[in-house]
């Protein structure tokens, strides 16, 4: 089955990553030198982006460019996407050490729940 291109996807790929880096819209905007209503409306997906645009946004949420554009693939479903580990682990940088252990003791019930 050919690739096809979601913008209301893409759009979502690249909002839930920059939410998981703690970054508000006008804040990426400026990372990647763009006016906010323009990021705002890629988001959204009710607009296209142009190759810097994109080089940009990979660059700035430490995705790949395939990812952006297609998602993960279907066989993909437990492999660990590097995007997202390190999306998790600058989050963790952030807290303090009671935060950081109190994280890893959800995640570790919040995994064992998913399990059951």
């Amino acid at each position: 089955m050919p690739k096809t291109y979601d913008r209301l996807a893409v759009g979502e790929r690249i909002r839930l990553k920059r939410i998981a880096l703690g970054m508000t819209q006008e804040e990426m905007a400026e990372r990647i030198d763009r006016v906010p209503k323009y990021y705002a409306d890629i988001e959204r997906g009710s607009c296209g982006m142009s190759i810097e645009t994109l080089l940009a946004l990979s660059s700035v949420l430490n995705m790949s460019l395939d990812y952006i554009i297609f998602g993960p693939e279907a066989n993909e479903d437990r492999k660990i996407h590097a995007d997202e580990v390190c999306a998790i682990v600058e989050m963790l940088d952030q807290a303090s050490s009671r935060k950081r252990n109190y994280a890893m003791r959800l995640l570790k019930l919040f995994l064992i729940a998913c399990d059951n």
